[in-house]
């Protein structure tokens, strides 16, 4: 029985339709960026029932995102070697099994365990999500329209993340934002069982541990210590020493990366001017956007007086932007190319952050909510389906995992260490003061940050990305 040389497939007799495929990759995609966002409105019910302190109850995010962002290049590389089916079915099982535990958690420590087992799910599914729908589409203008897809679901489940946990603790209890992930992720789960086909690298490689290890210790470590400065500070120990010791780890890793012979992460790759390129550019972008639903939701409730749903609803017109701008990149891409838009993309969200930036403490909805946020959304749908597509367009299929499971550290890496340095910013600015035109001028000084950061990002993606690639 003759096998390729490069993967080994088990395919169903009759395969599925590609949408099915795409939509069920999609769907675990959606799972794991909502969890990233909804469980923040559910924090002060939270605190109330199972009686977190502050430290607590910020670790009640923590230990989701450190998870996920530690163990994602572990994932992408396992799905190429064991399997990307098995690896989609293994971490929506644990992603599906920890929603349920945390949900029905009585004590704190049950509650944070439970995020921790989460965010490794999360970290196992991710990666699977964007190579099933690559591995599914030819590569071309279908393919670009299948990546636009799982962009703007993902966008999308960050920016519903507010509005469905409002809905569900105001209506249900708390419980509800982790509970409703076991109903979903089992209907995913079966029809991930029956539908999705079976694909891996077929080289007999075997997992290279010690630069799991490194790679997995290092960025969980990097994350430990960007999640302790908004309670520490930058200057705090408690801050420093995590922080050099996950960079030390990194370096480690890259050294032991150099020697190896079957590397989990081949250094080659980033001779790749469209992995390189792409994946700083995502990056650079992740840490203004991250932010931009986390501070206006703050600035809604916080200045403005909108409750939780009231908040979630006044960001919907934005979360409708997001699908928008990911599903007009494809047309653009094949009109203008890959780089224009991203370019494109990007300084429409800048332009929707500098005008974000003059928001005031009595700003009307259209104006100080509305538009911009439409703006900077159609911006990040426009830039991020480029971005993805031409991260993963030069990779060989053996290292599509990889290379997917990269694409989601980039992004989640630059979210977390952009949304730590906007909160230091923002207090700064405020100086201590709760009037609404205190925190007004913070939030204020991260939108003139953010704009900043994204002009640069666009003249980086200008002057780095390749001019061809996934424009076809």
């Amino acid at each position: 029985m003759l096998r390729a040389a490069d993967a080994t497939r088990t395919a169903p007799r009759t395969a599925p339709p590609a949408w099915l495929v795409v939509a069920l990759a999609c769907a675990g995609q959606f799972l794991v960026v909502l969890d990233v966002s909804v469980v923040n409105t559910a924090l002060p019910s939270i605190r109330t029932e199972l009686g977190l302190g502050a430290s607590g109850l910020q670790w009640v995010a923590n230990a989701y995102s450190i998870a996920f962002a530690g163990f994602m290049l572990l994932g992408g590389r396992a799905g190429d070697l064991y399997g990307r089916k098995r690896m989609f079915l293994v971490g929506l099982g644990l992603f599906t099994l920890a929603s349920l535990a945390g949900g029905l958690a009585e004590e704190s420590r049950q509650l944070l365990l439970a995020r921790a087992v989460q965010g490794l799910g999360a970290a196992v599914l991710a990666p699977s999500t964007l190579t099933i729908v690559t591995s599914a589409v030819p590569e071309g203008a279908a393919r670009a329209r299948a990546i636009a897809t799982w962009t703007a679901v993902g966008a999308g489940g960050g920016a519903v993340g507010g509005l469905v946990g409002g809905a569900l603790v105001e209506a249900l209890s708390w419980r509800w934002v982790l509970l409703i992930n076991v109903p979903v992720g089992a209907v995913v789960l079966a029809g991930a069982a029956r539908w999705l086909a079976e694909s891996r690298a077929g080289d007999g490689r075997r997992l290279d541990l010690p630069g799991a290890v490194l790679v997995t210790a290092g960025l969980a470590t990097l994350a430990y210590g960007i999640s302790q400065t908004e309670a520490e500070g930058w200057t705090a120990s408690a801050t420093l020493v995590p922080l050099a010791a996950g960079l030390t780890l990194v370096g480690l890793f890259v050294a032991v990366e150099a020697r190896t012979t079957a590397p989990l992460m081949p250094l080659g790759l980033f001779r790749l001017r469209s992995v390189s390129s792409a994946n700083a550019a995502m990056f650079i972008s992740g840490s203004a956007m991250f932010c931009m639903w986390y501070f206006m939701t703050l600035y809604a409730q916080n200045v403005l007086g909108y409750g939780p749903l009231a908040a979630g609803l006044a960001l919907v017109p934005s979360s409708l932007a997001v699908v928008l701008g990911s599903k007009l990149a494809p047309w653009l891409m094949r009109k203008a190319g890959a780089r224009t838009v991203a370019v494109l993309g990007t300084l429409v969200a800048a332009t929707g952050f500098a005008w974000q930036s003059t928001m005031s403490a009595h700003g009307a909805f259209v104006t100080a909510i509305m538009i911009p946020g439409i703006l900077m959304m159609l911006g990040a749908g426009l830039g991020a389906t480029p971005l993805a597509a031409l991260a993963t367009s030069g990779a060989a299929p053996g290292e599509a995992g990889l290379v997917s499971g990269l694409v989601n550290t980039s992004r989640v890496m630059g979210g977390s260490l952009g949304l730590a340095i906007m909160s230091t910013l923002a207090a700064a600015r405020t100086g201590g003061g709760e009037t609404p035109e205190a925190l007004t001028a913070g939030y204020a000084s991260v939108f003139r940050t953010g704009t900043v950061v994204l002009v640069a990002g666009a003249a980086l993606m200008l002057v780095w990305l390749p001019r061809r690639g996934a424009a076809r």
